[in-house]
């Protein structure tokens, strides 16, 4: 009985002094917190992690000062705690990292996603978050793992052979380690950014998520396409955004011969100066081909970005065949068929 009162007294002063230590640095947030404007949501952020944890270390505390006689059990449930301390302490390091790091995505995404230096940084720092969280947990398991006599007796034996084993290892990981090193070719070679328009297996669409083994395209349609992060890296693939956002849109329109070009070219000009999807950069309509009883005229315009570009195409192709069919009728495209009557097969009467 003296053991359980024991432990129950000491298990209200840690838990007391825990809560303590929680309610004096709440009240520290509170104060600090109106000066310092990232230090009241990154405690909210890490709150009921940094709980778990403080309890746990308190419950840890109070194990550790009351002797059990060796008793099996209570040493069993002091390592319990030994690992739920780790664990928790590990998943707090990966919220805090989450949170830095996002602070510094949120600084740069609140600038101009047009410009490709701010992508490239916020794609890359998306990715040191990943791999941070990633390293954070594989430690974490690890020492909370070599707390185990059995684990570490082990260790001599698993370095030992680890020569064996990483070629063991290679060998059946290829694909994974292959994607692996790819995502990290990708977030630090600036080959594509997150936010970048590309063209991929015919599909157009944006990079949206740049993981460690895969990268997801957001396609026009709403549809996602994952992508394994190896293909970008062994195949060709197009980019709108490589420099820069802006883009030339062509529209290619075939009329009759008895098309009036220049009426044609007036009309295109005087189009694009009634909208603003026209960038003002470049614009030109000019014959590009004139074969099987048909004229290509080629319109050309630029525009600030591909979304506008898409649009801009439509509004030309849309707006000059109307144009063409309701002043020029003649020019629109036709077949032509010529019927010749033979000599000598007149029509008898």
């Amino acid at each position: 009985m003296e053991f359980w009162t024991q432990v129950g007294i000491q298990s209200l002063v840690a838990v007391g002094v825990a809560v303590a230590a929680l309610f004096a640095l709440w009240l520290v947030v509170r104060v600090i917190g109106s000066r310092i404007d990232w230090l009241t949501p990154f405690y909210l952020d890490i709150r009921p992690r940094l709980r778990f944890l403080v309890i746990a270390f308190a419950a840890l505390i109070s194990v550790s000062t009351v002797p059990a006689g060796g008793a099996v059990w209570w040493q069993v449930t002091a390592h319990a705690l030994v690992v739920l301390v780790i664990l928790s302490a590990g998943f707090l390091l990966q919220e805090v990292a989450t949170f830095s790091v996002g602070r510094w995505i949120e600084r740069f995404e609140d600038g101009d996603l047009n410009d490709t230096h701010t992508r490239r940084i916020a794609t890359q720092l998306r990715f040191i978050r990943r791999i941070a969280k990633a390293i954070i947990a594989v430690l974490t398991i690890g020492l909370a793992l070599f707390t185990f006599p059995e684990i570490r007796g082990l260790g001599a034996g698993i370095l030992a052979s680890a020569g064996v084993l990483s070629v063991v290892g290679g060998l059946a990981a290829q694909a994974v380690l292959g994607n692996l090193f790819a995502g990290i070719q990708l977030a630090f070679t600036d080959a594509i950014r997150v936010g970048d328009v590309v063209v991929v297996e015919g599909e157009w669409g944006t990079i949206g998520e740049i993981t460690l083994s895969y990268v997801v395209v957001y396609v026009w349609d709403e549809r996602r396409l994952i992508v394994p992060s190896t293909y970008f890296t062994t195949n060709p693939f197009e980019t709108w955004t490589r420099k820069s956002p802006k883009i030339y849109g062509v529209v290619m329109v075939d009329m009759d011969w008895r098309v009036p070009v220049p009426e044609v070219r007036k009309e295109f000009h005087a189009l694009l100066e009634t909208t603003d999807l026209w960038d003002r950069r470049t614009a030109d309509c000019l014959v590009t081909d004139a074969r099987g009883g048909y004229l290509q005229i080629r319109f050309v315009a630029s525009a600030a970005d591909s979304t506008a570009q898409w649009n801009l195409r439509c509004l030309i192709r849309e707006h000059m065949v109307e144009w063409v069919r309701e002043h020029y009728p003649d020019a629109m495209p036709s077949t032509r068929v010529i019927v010749e009557q033979q000599p000598g097969r007149a029509k008898k009467s």
